[in-house]
């Protein structure tokens, strides 16, 4: 080998180093548009509403920041913040709500989570999923009881399913 051709090569393998670092340095996510996020909330809103409840209804990001929240006209003062809540809760955990209400008992090892700030222990909150990565979470308040905000969370979920596993 020449010395112009070991230079190359050492160039070569120098530069390529370069780009994996660069490529391990920064890394690509998937996240709810928008338009996604109200027809989950509108669809998870028409599921309660259907069913006779009058509720709200909040999707998160994948990092539990609000991109929608829709409230029926007689769901209660406390809904709103208790829908965003669940989601959030969902979200951080990376569990739904309905088995951290669970796990989070009084007396159980996991009982202290119940007393970090913005954490709202009621079934309704669920993670949004596609290809293995959370997209985000959606809560459900209102319904009379965290079983059946869960209801229709999963209707939220449901109407868009077949957009998020494109």
């Amino acid at each position: 080998m020449t010395r112009n051709t070991m230079l190359g090569a050492a160039l070569a393998l120098f530069l390529a180093s370069g780009a994996a670092c660069a490529q391990e340095a920064t890394y690509n996510i998937r996240t709810l548009t928008p338009e996604s996020a109200l027809r989950a909330a509108q669809a998870a809103l028409k599921s309660c509403r259907d069913s006779g409840y009058q509720v709200a209804v909040a999707v998160v990001d994948r990092s539990g920041l609000a991109q929608v929240m829709l409230r029926d006209r007689y769901a209660g003062a406390h809904t709103p913040k208790a829908a965003i809540g669940k989601a959030w809760t969902a979200v951080s955990f990376r569990t739904n709500t309905t088995a951290m209400a669970e796990t989070t008992q009084p007396g159980k090892p996991a009982s202290g989570i119940r007393q970090l700030p913005h954490v709202v222990m009621l079934g309704g909150g669920l993670l949004i999923e596609a290809g293995g990565s959370i997209l985000g979470g959606i809560g459900v308040s209102g319904a009379p009881g965290g079983e059946l905000d869960e209801v229709c969370a999963k209707a939220g979920i449901a109407a868009i399913r077949d957009d998020l596993e494109l």
